[in-house]
């Protein structure tokens, strides 16, 4: 490991990573950590999506009113254990203050710039990393049952469109069927979006980011993150039993940030959006780009590796064990809408999607501690926001003015709200 870099990393995911090759690009020494390796946690097996489109904030009034019919089945689209409610109370306060006209109207505006620094900056990242045939430009198809819900989706849709972004509405189950045939037909309505990409497999994505990383002279070490402090202008990381130094640190680990930046004093309302799916072989369906089943919480995404069947969210911290019959309730689901789909042979997962009550990351110096950056809390939109997110953090440890105003995404904004 290097003495003492410039740059010390903690976490391994697709954030950490993309962070650490902006970092080399700009000529500075790197070191990451993480307690497991490359793509252990949720950069292993998301759906693969370069969600550029999704710039409409989780915390709105649309979610606040569809909540009680969702949290009253405890397999539908958004759940929450019993005995975790009277934890989470306290988010879901500052969820629901987020969730304020005039709160989503900022939150829209700045998911949107950091979604066009993603869309644009994505291609470069991969080329110079060498990872662009991992590259899919085959689109997205939201498919609807009920006139209802499509019209709530057109009408976001069009909010999005105002950015820049480009959809095609389908009107009827020809026009279904000649993106993605084999639907179920009663899925009437769907709206198709070209500018959603993805990648061959998120984990083999981020481990190959891991192996030019260490070919380009960074360090990557395993190591459980413990605790941060300074020493004069040293940053100082205590893991599980070592005492590591840097120039700066970079707090990008994920679900497990919030508990680390404790150690310096930021109180951060981080909470896990526990993340169900289900990999089935290649081959399982004929599925020409990615699905999402709005109504239901949950998409198909098609990887090199296999079919991913997955998504819904559950408010479940980090502690409690999985209940992989959600992943299997959505499994059933998707056997019904795709009657083509052989539903045998997958595996289960289940990961950590670390999540902030205004649907914003946290990036930015640390309000107590300039010698950190925090750089986590993207929620289901981690991969998507990779490289913009790695762009941003590579100018602060430059003295470079960010590309986007970043006042939105600041660690601090959540000090004095309830």
């Amino acid at each position: 490991m290097t003495a003492r870099p410039d740059v010390l990393i903690i976490g391994a995911g697709v954030i950490g990573l993309s962070i650490a090759h902006e970092a080399l690009a700009r000529g500075l020494t790197v070191t990451v950590i993480d307690r497991e390796g490359p793509a252990a946690g949720a950069s292993a097996g998301n759906a693969a999506a370069f969600a550029f489109t999704e710039i409409q904030p989780l915390a709105s009034p649309a979610t606040l009113l569809k909540s009680p019919a969702w949290l009253l089945d405890p397999l539908g689209p958004l759940s929450v254990p019993p005995r975790y409610t009277a934890r989470i109370a306290p988010w879901m306060l500052r969820f629901a203050v987020a969730s304020l006209p005039h709160r989503v109207a900022r939150s829209t505006a700045a998911q949107a710039a950091l979604m066009t620094l993603a869309r644009t900056s994505v291609e470069p990242f991969m080329a110079a990393t060498g990872t662009l045939p991992m590259l899919q430009r085959n689109g997205q198809i939201q498919v609807y049952e009920t006139a209802r819900a499509f019209d709530a989706a057109r009408r976001a849709c069009d909010a999005a469109a105002r950015h820049g972004f480009t959809f095609r509405h389908l009107a009827g189950g020809d026009e279904i069927a000649a993106i993605q045939p084999g639907l179920a037909p009663r899925f009437g309505h769907a709206i198709f979006t070209p500018d959603w990409w993805s990648v061959a497999d998120p984990k083999l994505y981020v481990e190959a980011l891991a192996e030019t990383f260490r070919d380009r002279g960074g360090a990557l070490e395993r190591a459980e993150a413990r605790a941060i402090s300074l020493a004069g202008q040293t940053a100082v990381l205590t893991t599980d039993g070592r005492r590591l130094e840097a120039g700066r640190i970079v707090l990008a680990a994920g679900a497990h940030s919030h508990r680390i930046a404790r150690t310096i004093g930021d109180r951060i309302p981080l909470e896990t959006e526990r993340g169900y799916n289900t990999t089935l072989p290649p081959g399982a369906c004929d599925l020409r780009c990615h699905i999402t089943f709005a109504e239901h919480g949950f998409v198909a995404s098609p990887l090199s590796t296999g079919i991913r069947i997955g998504g819904a969210v559950e408010l479940g911290g980090l502690d409690l064990p999985p209940n992989f019959t959600r992943a299997r309730a959505m499994l059933r689901k998707a056997a019904d809408f795709l009657p083509g789909l052989e539903a045998e042979g997958g595996r289960e997962w289940m990961g950590f999607r670390p999540s902030l009550p205004d649907t914003l990351p946290a990036i930015g110096e640390s309000p107590r501690a300039p010698e950190v950056i925090h750089a986590f809390g993207h929620g289901h939109l981690g991969l998507t926001q990779s490289t913009a997110t790695a762009r941003i953090v590579a100018d602060l440890l430059t003295g470079t003015p960010p590309p986007i105003d970043i006042a939105a995404f600041s660690p601090g904004r959540f000090r004095g709200l309830p």
